[in-house]
């Protein structure tokens, strides 16, 4: 009897023991990173004017020496290049980027995911870009990369 019991208080205790996420959908996947190429002294869209195109793009994951996939956003003359596959894992993102012979820098990302009150999401610990002059526009997260055009 002892044993039934014991058995009894053991079932009881796991059932009553429920995941408080089980009735929580939440995933909030990364935010892409975004470029603009602009002329730094007359402002255009170097893609928009011509300069370059969608096929000078390249980007290389320093980490081993593989190309990465991007997206090239070119409705109503927009033209932006989106990189959406850092984040989904903790990782350190070392990407080389390269437009045509002219155009050349380092993309370093510390990006952590994170599950807390049961949602993951992805924490941008830091970010560096080297060997291009940038700004950031705060509101829409787009890095404006800043290039000397002849």
């Amino acid at each position: 009897m002892k044993k039934v019991l014991l058995l009894f208080g053991f079932t009881f205790f796991f059932l009553s023991c429920e995941d408080d996420c089980e009735d929580i959908a939440c995933f909030t996947p990364p935010e892409p990173f975004s470029f603009e190429f602009v002329d730094a002294t007359s402002g255009e869209n170097i893609f928009t004017n011509g300069t370059f195109q969608e096929e000078d793009i390249s980007i290389i994951n320093q980490a081993d020496d593989s190309n990465v996939q991007v997206d090239f956003i070119s409705e109503n003359d927009y033209n932006i290049l989106q990189i959406g596959s850092i984040g989904w894992l903790s990782e350190d993102a070392n990407y080389l980027i390269e437009v045509g012979e002219d155009i050349s820098f380092t993309l370093l990302v510390d990006a952590k995911r994170v599950n807390q009150d049961c949602c993951s999401f992805t924490r941008i610990n830091n970010v560096e870009i080297e060997g291009e002059e940038y700004e950031k526009d705060a509101e829409s997260g787009l890095y404006r990369i800043l290039t000397e055009q002849n």
